[in-house]
């Protein structure tokens, strides 16, 4: 602001030391002191006021923002259970109507030559096939599973009569 810099501020050191004198500088530095804190409490008071104004002006406009949205907004028929129960028997009509339409079958005449081919192939695919019956033959022992199968420590009457049970 007043672009104050070191040299600046020697010269009017100096200055105030000729004209004031040394006996009554301090007292004179102290009271500037004090008036320059004085200036800044007031200007920050000013800025904090300035800004609580500014807050509340956007706060005001920002309700009257709502206030306009609230009105245009129409909540009188706003029902979204019976929105999604319409939704849900329009799609059950719909479905009823496709399910009792009667089924034509698609014969290969109708088709095109590439997917007649295909349809054929697949008709024949579709027919009746032997399921192949086979019996169920037992496994072959495994000496693995027999010999887990035993007990790894003797019965306590086997021990008592000297392995015989």
């Amino acid at each position: 602001m007043f672009d104050l810099d070191s040299g600046k501020l020697l010269i009017i050191g100096i200055v105030a030391l000729i004209v004031i004198g040394p006996k009554e500088l301090p007292g004179v530095m102290r009271q500037v002191g004090n008036a320059l804190g004085k200036v800044r409490r007031m200007a920050a008071e000013f800025q904090g006021q300035f800004m609580e104004a500014m807050r509340e002006s956007e706060l005001e406009a920002l309700k009257k923002d709502v206030e306009k949205m609230a009105e245009t907004a129409n909540f009188t028929n706003f029902d979204p259970l019976a929105d999604v129960k319409t939704q849900l028997n329009e799609v059950g009509s719909q479905v009823e109507t496709s399910l009792s339409a009667p089924v034509t079958p698609v014969a290969a005449a109708d088709l095109p030559p590439s997917e007649a081919g295909v349809a054929g192939h697949m008709a024949e695919e579709a027919g009746p096939q032997p399921f192949p019956t086979a019996e169920r033959v037992p496994p072959p022992p495994d000496p693995l599973l027999d010999a887990l199968a035993q007990p790894l420590h003797p019965a306590p009457d086997a021990i008592k009569t000297g392995g015989q049970a």
